[in-house]
């Protein structure tokens, strides 16, 4: 009879010594700021591309955006998957570069439609929902460190709101109806109860091989925060 081999165990972040703990959100937030820097790269490149724009912009309509948000779903979830089931680095980087150029495809759009709301305003409106996204992550992800509270009871609820949200989206696209600034509002709500979720992840969940992994979850949030501030300040 063959010996079952014994899968090797991680401690988690929260058993271990305080420099090693500063060390791992070190190189967290450092992977984080890169996933940006990355994000605004790619968004560049993908802007200089006439093809792929016209591509992004034709799946804006009805049940191509449907499609395309599908699709993301799909991509996204996987990355995800792969980040967090894993303690093998490459793997870990692939899902982020995974996660961080889907984002940066299915952002086209909105950013497009805030560049064309005015012949310089564009711009303006993109850094202050930056500065807006930074300052409000920064606040929520200090609430976190500082309390070191677990929020993971927090799953549940985001599921909740996140089911509800797709609900809407979809019925807004089948049925021809604008879901408004409120659902906005609403949505900057969940993705901020997100940031404090994925921080608190980081902070009692993962391991100390998993800063990729731990990166992916807090730019997953601080994009979704990032879309509906746009959104928010890109209405007429």
């Amino acid at each position: 009879m063959e010996e079952l081999q014994q899968q090797p165990t991680y401690p988690t972040i929260v058993t271990l010594s305080d420099e090693k703990r500063v060390a791992f959100y070190k190189k967290t937030y450092t992977h984080l700021a890169l996933a940006v820097l990355l994000f605004v790269l790619v968004e560049m490149i993908f802007f200089q591309i006439p093809a792929l724009l016209k591509f992004a912009l034709s799946l804006t309509e009805g049940w191509l955006w449907l499609l395309m948000l599908g699709g993301f779903m799909l991509v996204t979830n996987y990355a995800e998957k792969m980040a967090l089931t894993n303690h093998d680095k490459n793997k870990q980087y692939l899902a982020l570069l995974l996660y961080v150029v889907a984002e940066a495809f299915i952002f086209i759009p909105l950013i497009f439609m805030a560049m064309m709301i005015a012949e310089d305003g564009g711009m303006e409106i993109l850094n202050q929902a930056a500065i807006l996204t930074l300052s409000l992550f920064s606040g929520l992800s200090a609430v976190v460190l500082l309390t070191k509270k677990d929020f993971s009871f927090l799953k549940s609820i985001l599921a909740i709101g996140f089911f509800i949200a797709l609900g809407l989206i979809v019925a807004g696209v089948l049925f021809g109806f604008n879901l408004g600034l409120w659902f906005s509002v609403g949505m900057v709500v969940l993705a901020s109860g997100s940031i404090l979720y994925q921080t608190s992840n980081m902070v009692h969940r993962y391991s100390e091989d998993q800063y990729v992994a731990a990166s992916l979850g807090l730019f997953a949030s601080l994009m979704l925060l990032f879309w509906y501030i746009l959104s928010i300040l890109s209405r007429d």
